[in-house]
């Protein structure tokens, strides 16, 4: 039982990975963290995605220099945590001339340490089944994860390890300066920082309105074992125009032209490819992004097939059964997130770039320094 007349250091509201790398970051300074969060156990966005911590293709600069971290990070924890790593990696398949162009460039930034070109024929290996492909990139800094269970074990070893107390099931009402309201009374501590993820209305609404941030719908399955192994994840030419270290590249505006005229209605549902494998062998595949206030809560057949088409371009194969389909949301907005400090020694932080579990073990760590008034990676 948690009392609570106990004062924390940090308080942590919300216990998706945003949340849970801000009590890491803070328990790692020696702090006392207790997290809270309505949910009974992690239900959000956080455990309904690919498990996929991509480097790679990330936005240059300081997102870049955050997933890179974040990498290390689920490195450095992983074992302890009893969370495994499934694959390491990512191939980046090129289809068109155009999508190889995009790649090539890439090759030439700084942003491909640990990467390679390999052509179709020696790429057997990493792509089972070749459709048309003209070949790809290969990573060697980005992991897979199951978000379904690393989430919860991740949040135990916090516990057993460092001693952060989770609030489960409980409402925060109002945030103010060394307070927090709750449906389970009051709650004290020196600094708070709010990690509510889609939730835009409960805490600092005024602050999501005024940064344009909505929400984003996605869809993914989960397909039967297909009977062979993927070392790491797979996507394609359509990912290239939407993450941003391939597609603020000035060859990506002849691909992106290329697949307007070919792919249209992919691109207006948001479908690019991404194949997982999990450790019994089924796929996760997916998806796609549709926008709004509050999107519908329902998946579409029309864009399971979209997805479900580009995997036939790229494994030349019809895909395995459908086991399981399920859609998720996450705050959506122009930037890579939203950071703010609406009240002095509060700290409000929402990733909206749907890249939490790729970026959200840098981000911690730079918004604890900056709270605590330490010099940008005093933390790792």
């Amino acid at each position: 039982m948690t009392n609570l007349e106990e004062h924390f250091d940090l308080a942590v509201v919300g216990a998706g990975v945003v949340g849970l790398a801000h009590a890491l970051a803070a328990a790692r300074l020696g702090k006392r963290v207790v997290i809270i969060d309505r949910d009974a156990q992690a239900n959000g966005a956080s455990v309904r995605n690919f498990g996929f911590v991509t480097v790679t293709g990330q936005a240059r600069g300081e997102v870049w220099r955050r997933a890179r971290r974040s990498a290390r990070v689920w490195n450095e924890i992983a074992g302890p945590a009893g969370i495994e790593v499934l694959q390491r990696g990512l191939t980046m398949i090129a289809r068109r001339p155009e999508a190889k162009a995009v790649l090539e460039a890439f090759l030439e930034t700084e942003m491909a340490e640990g990467c390679a070109w390999r052509d179709a024929d020696d790429l057997g290996d990493r792509l089972p089944g070749q459709g048309g492909v003209l070949g790809g990139l290969t990573s060697q800094v980005d992991l897979r994860v199951e978000s379904r269970t690393a989430i919860p074990r991740l949040a135990a070893w916090l516990a057993a390890a460092h001693g952060v107390v989770f609030l489960r099931g409980v409402a925060v009402h109002g945030v103010e300066t060394g307070r927090l309201e709750t449906s389970a009374g009051l709650i004290r501590a020196d600094a708070i920082v709010v990690c509510p993820g889609d939730d835009l209305v409960t805490l600092f609404p005024d602050r999501f309105a005024r940064a344009e941030v909505t929400r984003c719908k996605l869809q993914m399955l989960r397909l039967a074992d297909p009977g062979w192994r993927l070392p790491a994840p797979v996507m394609s030419d359509l990912g290239l125009v939407r993450y941003l270290g391939y597609a603020d590249l000035p060859q990506a505006a002849a691909l992106r032209a290329r697949l307007e005229a070919e792919q249209g209605a992919h691109l207006e549902h948001g479908v690019h490819l991404i194949v997982v494998q999990s450790a019994d062998g089924s796929l996760v595949v997916g998806d796609s992004h549709h926008y709004a206030a509050t999107p519908d809560p329902f998946a579409r057949d029309d864009v399971d097939a979209l997805i479900l088409d580009e995997f036939v371009q790229v494994f030349g194969q019809t895909p395995p059964p459908v086991l399981e389909r399920w859609t998720g949301t996450y705050a959506s907005a122009a930037g890579h997130s939203l950071v703010e400090a609406p009240l002095p020694d509060v700290r409000l932080v929402t990733v909206t770039s749907g890249t939490g579990a790729s970026t959200a073990f840098g981000l911690a760590e730079d918004v604890i320094a900056d709270l605590y008034d330490l010099p940008q990676g005093a933390i790792a």
